[in-house]
């Protein structure tokens, strides 16, 4: 029997190979991502199909044979006893842009929109920017300054501020907010003094609540010089984008109180805010901007009214923030009770536990389900129309009643061009939550 040495070591490096050609390049993604088994070739082919069928017609309407300049309807029909197909009427759009941006706002007042619509940017592009610096200066603007001005910008300011007890007089006004204010302090110290917690942080934070209230409450009852606008002629973009705004900008920190009140230890606090959690999400948002519209005014006292846009404004914005309580809560769920039982081994009070600890992770955790709200609450703005308020949408639906413009392909259009508008924006918001995400590592891959 031979006993032949078959050992073998390699002496040298062998020459590197390159990998195959169908896993590497354009080739192996494809392999990889829509290839890779049977049943993914048959999805892939059943997509590509279904892409083939749209995608085209939808390219040609929107580009191919659309007409892009012309002065009336004229110029978006096609020629008598032809078989030419016209596209997408652009030059309607264009004739219409400002009606879909401004709404039947006065042509001589737009400035203040354009304003606005830039005060609003250099606050906003900055702050979600990580990078950029003086993020409290930035916040602080935002959510205080820029508010104010718009809205004096928008309204022409010059409130008349009236009471309702005393007299219609502005000294009655200011009494009746002072007694007020001193209600509230009172209701604060009782809630304090009934969680077994020091009173005197809350009924200062009361107390400077209103004076904050108070005081741009003076600022939009002084008389700036500008033309008084009406919101009946607010429109478009405009009303869109103010309904959207205040709506999200309220929705959160209501949302974050009413889901710290429904999992407070205080019975009456947890079932107030139970009550109304569950009040307004039980009820279609129709619903509320009909009893904000029709229903409210006539709870008021006689001589009382408040403006449309504004009841709007209020229902929509408590109607979301019902929504954003279960999301909050459901980060707050997720935190282990090893957080609150080391924040309170340091010492920290309730507030603070929640501010620099609980809160901070729980929101982390909801990005998703917080942007997932501020989309649909941006897409539900659309509602307000069947109470008379002409967002963008309504405002490209009542321009199809103009007949110079009146063609087979106007409607089309723009809906066309309102679906861009959205898709624009909720895609936008979407993004920038994915880009917060991976920046603060809360998809927990594992």
């Amino acid at each position: 029997m031979s006993t032949t040495d078959y050992a073998y070591v390699r002496t040298e490096m062998a020459d590197e190979v390159p990998p195959p050609a169908s896993e590497v390049g354009v080739l192996g993604w494809l392999h990889k991502n829509l290839f890779s088994s049977w049943s993914n070739t048959l999805l892939t082919l059943i997509g590509i199909y279904i892409v083939w069928l749209l995608v085209p017609p939808v390219i040609e309407f929107a580009f191919v044979n659309a007409v892009w300049t012309g002065e009336n309807r004229e110029a978006c029909l096609a020629p008598p006893d032809s078989n030419v197909h016209m596209g997408a009427c652009w030059a309607y759009v264009k004739a219409y842009l400002p009606q879909f941006i401004y709404g039947r706002y006065p042509d001589a007042e737009r400035w203040r929109v354009n304003l606005v619509f830039f005060l609003f940017a250099i606050g906003l592009v900055p702050m979600l920017m990580p990078r950029v610096p003086f993020k409290r200066a930035n916040i602080i603007y935002m959510l205080g300054a820029f508010p104010v001005v718009g809205f004096i910008l928008l309204t022409g300011g010059d409130f008349d501020l009236s009471g309702f007890v005393f007299s219609e007089s502005t000294a009655s006004f200011w009494i009746e907010y002072l007694i007020l204010t001193v209600v509230l302090a009172g209701v604060a110290f009782g809630i304090a003094k009934a969680g077994a917690t020091d009173p005197k942080p809350m009924v200062i934070s009361v107390l400077a609540g209103m004076a904050v209230i108070a005081a741009v409450l003076f600022l939009v009852s002084v008389d700036f010089g500008l033309a008084v606008v009406e919101t009946e002629v607010w429109g478009g973009l405009l009303v869109t984008l103010v309904i959207a705004i205040t709506g999200i900008v309220a929705s959160l920190p209501l949302g974050i109180a009413f889901a710290l009140g429904r999992r407070s230890k205080l019975p009456i606090i947890r079932l107030v805010s139970i009550i109304f959690i569950e009040f307004w999400r039980g009820v279609p948002l129709i619903t509320v901007l009909f009893m904000s519209s029709v229903m409210l005014p006539l709870f008021l006292p006689e001589g009382v009214t408040f403006d449309k846009l504004l009841r709007a404004l209020i229902g929509v914005a408590l109607f979301a923030a019902a929504y954003m309580a279960e999301v909050v809560r459901g980060g707050l769920q997720a935190i282990p009770k090893g957080q609150y039982e080391g924040a309170q081994a340091l010492g920290l009070g309730y507030w603070k536990m929640m501010g620099l600890i609980v809160l901070p992770q729980a929101l982390k955790l909801v990005i998703p389900g917080i942007v997932n709200t501020f989309i649909g609450l941006f897409k539900d703005t659309t509602l307000v129309l069947i109470i008379g308020l002409f967002d963008l949408l309504g405002q490209v639906q009542s321009s199809y009643t103009d007949p110079t413009w009146s063609t087979p392909t106007q409607s089309h259009t723009g809906y066309m061009f309102a679906a861009l508008v959205f898709w624009v924006f909720c895609f936008s918001m979407s993004r920038y939550s994915i880009y917060m995400e991976k920046r603060l590592h809360t998809g927990h891959r594992r």
